[in-house]
């Protein structure tokens, strides 16, 4: 069984069903039923082989959300090839670096990008591509592959060095939608609201394949306007909604009694790709209506844990482990820690990916046996709850102690001024590290008393040594705070550019 198996209980079973609408920057909104959709792809699959796309072959899309996306996308599976979306805030050497590594027979881009490939390699228009769709024929036999098969190689952020390919076969992916369609009680009832971009394996494995597995509708949006959701909401009355804790920021801002509103018809919102503070998790409850839903999950594992659909959603926490998924938290010597105590968390199931496309090395050194190792600390609960307490190279020893700068980060948001904060170790002559405080302020903000919020319920080896204040803090597309990006000196901090040009959210 294959993804396009999965989907047809959609694109055929609920064909005359509207299933997708797609709202472009300027709001208008087109829809098309799943069996247009269905024939698109089929048409895409055509077009894809005239250009000589064949099984196992890696098609890269550099693509907006939109139509275009869905039908490449689609079409690239129906082909038995292997789907390679590209972040599209990356420029020409990052694009350089998945260009050659994944070697792909096409690459699809939109007019206005296709500069940035210029000697790179053979870059197709995507309006061309999708007029030689309009005019093939709609058969398109299925091809025959195992489970295994490759389907997508999501290329990591590669916050640590270059980004590597992640290859997800198949049966990851339809691991991955079955437990989400499940465990979040997803049906063709619901209405799903996708804001995040589809290059992203948050917007494209967990919302475009269980948006298809599910036959529900999905309004998919161009770009995340803060200005515009809440005429978003109020339009579509979505009752399902994945964000990043960014997003989730962005609507606290809404009217109260707007908030109230689209609380009222929603059934459930779901956080990921970065950690959600427990306090917009609790302000969220108070103006919504609704206990946000955590989860946790990789670009290399999909979703791996997730705090319950019925049942206490836990703010601080990402749940437990999801059905089919294993989890393991260890110690520097391998074995596994005791209850509440921190450690590497190492993960398998049939979730888990083959590993990084052509670097047999990094696959490697990212197993430990059958364990995966996520690189990500955190701790277990005796009721099975799981904490994520940063990631293993972000942790800070001083004095002796460890330091994990998630938890120093949700006390800082909790202090009167701070908005947004990233926390960070540095040399010291004496304690070895310190933690130093990237801060985002605003008027009410007092060094003195953040220091004195932090000294009340933290030991005085994790109070941050140092505030330094920053416009912004670097984010991915996702949101998700990229360290490496801040300033290694505080005292050059003030000189830090922290947003990058084109966020999405």
């Amino acid at each position: 069984m294959h993804l396009w198996d999965l989907f047809d209980l959609s694109l055929v079973g609920a064909e005359e069903a509207v299933g997708l609408e797609f709202e472009s920057a300027d709001h208008h909104v087109s829809a098309w039923t799943f069996g247009e959709l269905r024939r698109r792809a089929l048409r895409m699959a055509q077009a894809l082989k005239a250009r000589g796309v064949r099984p196992g072959d890696r098609v890269a899309a550099y693509l907006p959300n939109g139509i275009e996306f869905i039908d490449v996308f689609l079409g690239t599976l129906r082909c038995g090839a292997v789907f390679t979306p590209i972040n599209v805030l990356y420029r020409e050497r990052e694009l350089s670096h998945i260009v050659a590594d994944a070697d792909p027979a096409l690459t699809v881009a939109g007019p206005g990008a296709l500069d940035m490939f210029s000697g790179m390699t053979d870059v197709v228009p995507v309006d061309r591509l999708a007029a030689e769709a309009e005019a093939a024929a709609v058969e398109s036999a299925p091809i025959a592959l195992d489970g295994d098969a490759p389907a997508i190689i999501i290329y990591t952020s590669g916050t640590t060095g270059r980004s590597k390919g992640a290859v997800l076969s198949h049966n990851n992916v339809l691991t991955n939608a079955a437990n989400i369609v499940t465990a979040w009680r997803v049906t063709s009832a619901d209405r799903y609201l996708a804001v995040l971009p589809l290059f992203h394996v948050h917007g494209l494995a967990n919302g475009v394949c269980s948006w298809l597995a599910s036959g529900c509708r999905m309004r998919l949006v161009e770009r995340f306007d803060r200005h515009h959701a809440a005429g978003l909401f109020e339009a579509f009355r979505p009752t399902l909604f994945f964000g990043v804790p960014t997003v989730f920021i962005r609507l606290l801002a809404l009217d109260a009694e707007v908030a109230r509103r689209i609380g009222q018809h929603m059934r459930l919102f779901v956080s990921g790709s970065a950690p959600l503070p427990p306090q917009v998790f609790a302000d969220f409850r108070e103006r919504f209506g609704h206990a946000i839903l955590e989860r946790y999950g990789m670009s290399e594992t999909l979703m791996l844990v997730s705090n319950p659909y019925a049942g206490e959603r836990r703010p601080g926490t990402v749940g437990s482990a999801l059905p089919g998924v294993s989890i393991r938290i260890v110690g520097e010597d391998g074995r596994d820690v005791a209850v509440g105590q921190p450690g590497q968390i190492l993960v398998r199931g049939s979730n888990v990916f083959q590993g990084y496309w052509r670097n047999d090395a990094a696959t490697s050194a990212a197993f430990d046996g059958s364990w995966f190792r996520t690189g990500d600390i955190g701790e277990k609960s005796a009721d099975g709850y799981i904490t994520l307490r940063g990631r293993a190279t972000e942790l800070i020893i001083s004095g002796g102690f460890n330091v994990y700068p998630r938890e120093i980060e949700d006390v800082l948001l909790e202090a009167p001024g701070i908005r947004d904060a990233a926390v960070l170790g540095r040399p010291d002559p004496v304690r070895g590290e310190v933690p130093v405080a990237y801060v985002v302020t605003d008027d009410l903000f007092e060094e003195e008393a953040a220091r004195a919020h932090c000294s009340r319920v933290l030991a005085s080896f994790k109070v941050p040594r140092t505030f330094v204040r920053v416009d912004g803090l670097p984010r991915n597309a996702l949101g998700k705070i990229q360290k490496h990006l801040l300033p290694s000196d505080g005292r050059e901090a003030e000189k830090h550019v922290a947003s990058r040009p084109g966020d999405t959210v």
